[in-house]
């Protein structure tokens, strides 16, 4: 049981031959504090959610977070915030953070995954071109990797699929027994 609303998380898990069904949570998300700490209690939160109302299933919880230096950006309210977090990104590293969070047999196990993306130095014209096209709603940082947003990346070092929105590595180091059934 996937607890997530996001298509992309949806999309890797079909990818990989994982057979799931979705349940979106209802739970109010930390904004603020460490990040790693920060994406792990929301995909907890997550999976505990959806756990209480499914018992016996197992429960994915995942939460992807930017963050550059010490500050969080989750997904922008609007056109505004996407520009100032786009604007703060433009030509510096900044990491992605994953936070997993799998329960079964009523335990719960979590891990994170970290990936630096670098920005190209971005001008208003290509934030007004991004920006424009709408890619950025309910996308943590303000882009989506795996559409336009390439066009903002210089480079990348790690896990690509944890920048578009689950780490496979972490989840299957987490669950090796994901694939066989």
């Amino acid at each position: 049981m996937l607890a997530s609303r996001s298509p992309q998380r949806r999309a890797i898990l079909d990818q990989i031959g994982v057979e799931f069904t979705v349940e979106v949570p209802e739970v109010e998300e930390l904004e603020a504090g460490p990040p790693h700490e920060v994406a792990l209690e929301n995909a907890f939160r997550k999976a505990s959610a959806v756990a209480g109302r499914m018992p016996g299933d197992w429960i994915l919880g995942v939460d992807t977070l930017v963050s550059l230096g010490a500050r969080v950006y989750g997904k922008p309210a609007d056109e505004a915030q996407a520009r100032t977090m786009l604007s703060a990104l433009s030509g510096r590293r900044h990491t992605v953070v994953s936070g997993i969070c799998l329960i079964a047999d009523g335990s719960a196990r979590t891990a994170a995954a970290s990936t630096t993306v670098e920005f190209r130095a971005l001008d208003a014209t290509l934030i007004d071109w991004y920006v424009a096209s709408g890619e950025w709603r309910e996308r943590a940082g303000a882009y989506a990797i795996q559409g336009r947003g390439a066009a903002l990346v210089a480079a990348i070092e790690g896990d690509f699929l944890n920048v578009v929105g689950l780490p496979v590595t972490t989840l299957l180091e987490l669950a090796p027994g994901l694939l066989s059934g």
